[in-house]
């Protein structure tokens, strides 16, 4: 685009969820890709929602520009009872960028874990069937670049900038978008809920990645 005006619409989907799988169903890699963005030259998201995905890609053909769009798909959520949309979200709305957590009680919530994808719905679980987590709110990234400033900024200002703010992500903390947050996420200081550094995107054992998993969701409910 830059050497010869011209413009690309290029849309991948890349499988991208820790499910206990191999390297390159775990991972499609979003470090590198997030290195990449600058200038507005990509789009990069994580859909959490059958309505929020369809309204992207809307969004793609409809816009008056083209930029490429990178989504990142998790196969939980092809099938994920929790993971769906009524007919009036799909027929109406728009993409939303950032979706704050619908179940949360600003006066008790002592932490705000921004994440992006699946893990949403892996702590959620944990939340509905233990119940605990009351003093957590799970903020959903589902555009990661652009960088959805205007949005976090009207999170932060709900729920006050004394609370805990954390990036959860499945990813060790070497990958995933953790260090991509560091350098976006300006307006309050921030920690991470991760996997320790590893070499490898997956964990090669069934037992382990559930260890390694567990262990991520634990460190979103201590407070």
């Amino acid at each position: 685009e830059e050497k010869w005006g011209v413009s690309n619409g290029l849309v991948m989907l890349l499988p991208h969820g820790y499910e206990d799988m191999g390297s390159e169903h775990s991972s499609g890699r979003i470090e590198r890709l997030l290195q990449q963005c600058a200038d507005n030259n990509i789009q990069i998201a994580n859909c959490t929602t059958p309505a929020n995905h369809y309204h992207l890609l809307r969004r793609q053909i409809k816009r008056n520009f083209r930029k490429p769009l990178i989504v990142f798909t998790p196969k939980k959520l092809l099938r994920y009872p929790k993971a769906v949309s009524t007919l009036d979200e799909l027929a109406s709305g728009s993409f939303q960028e950032v979706i704050d957590y619908p179940h949360g009680d600003v006066k008790k919530t002592k932490t705000v874990a921004f994440c992006s994808g699946k893990i949403y719905y892996d702590v959620l679980e944990q939340m509905e069937e233990q119940g605990k987590g009351e003093h957590v709110a799970l903020v959903r990234l589902e555009q990661l670049y652009p960088f959805p400033e205007k949005q976090i900024l009207e999170i932060i200002a709900k729920y006050g900038k004394d609370k805990k703010f954390i990036w959860l992500q499945e990813e060790p903390e070497n990958m995933g978008a953790w260090s991509y947050m560091l350098q976006r996420f300006q307006v309050a200081p921030l920690s991470v809920a991760s996997r320790k550094f590893y070499s490898s995107p997956a964990a090669g054992s069934s037992a382990r990645f559930k260890k390694r998993h567990q262990a991520v969701i634990d460190k979103v409910f201590q407070e």
